[in-house]
């Protein structure tokens, strides 16, 4: 019986098909794993866009509307309010300052939720004036609590040894809302954002009862605050890092990068981040790179409203 081998030719024309069967292939499984890589990155700038953004408008809702401002960090008086239409690039943060919201949920006293600051005040009262105001509905021992906790113990409402106060700002529709006035400048004015300590339940004392004295108007609504918050970038190149300041108190002339101001980081990776006003509307944007995980960089955007 005669066998019949593979010819040199066969042999060759096999060789070359499984060699252009394993390129193929390897394309292939290298697609598919460039497939995987690139939408898992998508998935994970996604969430990390969206946590960052809702943190962010968690904390800009409780926000005292008058008081957000853009601000060039250059200068420490370079800001203006962020509604402006002269802020240029140069204004790369914004800061504002937020009214005590764990406070004014209160805490339940065995009866009743009971709000630790109520926001109301009766002018009607002889004992409300320029030096104190009565605030019904309120127990302030229960502000004190909750605020001492979440500030680290830095302020109190008493006035203790070592601590600040907080400070009321009034919601008086007559005033004219100068930004300087509630301790942005480095003038240290701030007649706007008055200093306050509890006074037994319901009474709120002036620290500083000649501060506008002479012009203060008291309203029949107020907001209570112990932080002001700035939002800051920090890089080069468009990639940012998105820094939160806190636990500063402007009315003691603070400023959000003074060592004591506590910080936290929002986003890494950040190639923009814009914050417009329209009325009381701020629209947010903000684009997180994947850092070159994937060999070709690629970013993702999210924009986010609050009211």
């Amino acid at each position: 019986m005669i066998k019949k081998a593979f010819t040199l030719i066969e042999i060759i024309m096999v060789i070359v098909i499984l060699g252009i069967v394993a390129s193929i292939g390897t394309n292939i499984i290298s697609n598919m794993y460039e497939g995987y890589i690139r939408s898992k990155s998508i998935n994970q700038l996604q969430q990390q866009t969206e946590l960052a953004l809702d943190q962010i408008a968690k904390r800009l809702q409780y926000r005292i509307k008058e008081t957000l401002i853009a601000r060039d960090p250059t200068g420490v008086d370079k800001f203006l309010s962020l509604s402006d239409k002269n802020i240029t690039n140069n204004y790369t943060m914004i800061e504002w300052i937020g009214y005590d919201n764990e406070s004014l949920k209160g805490d339940y006293n065995g009866t009743m939720i009971v709000p630790g600051w109520s926001g109301f005040v009766d002018l009607n009262r002889t004992d409300t004036n320029k030096s104190q105001i009565v605030t019904l509905g309120s127990d302030l021992r229960i502000a004190e609590n909750i605020i001492a906790k979440l500030s680290n113990g830095d302020i109190n409402l008493t006035a203790s040894s070592g601590k600040q106060l907080p400070a009321i700002i009034f919601k008086c529709p007559k005033l004219d809302y100068n930004l300087t006035k509630y301790g942005w400048s480095i003038s240290g004015n701030h007649d706007y954002s008055l200093r306050v300590q509890r006074s037994g339940k319901d009474v709120l004392q002036f620290a500083e009862p000649s501060v506008a004295n002479a012009s203060k108007e008291l309203c029949e609504q107020y907001w209570l605050a112990w932080s002001a918050y700035a939002l800051v970038l920090t890089g080069t190149n468009d990639n940012y890092t998105l820094n939160l300041h806190y636990n500063y108190q402007p009315w003691y002339g603070e400023k959000y990068n003074d060592s004591t101001t506590s910080t936290t980081i929002i986003a890494t990776n950040v190639s923009t981040f814009r914050v417009t006003q329209v009325g009381d509307s701020v629209r947010m944007k903000l684009c997180i790179q994947d850092n070159n995980i994937t060999g070709e960089p690629f970013g993702f955007c999210k924009e986010k409203a609050i009211w």
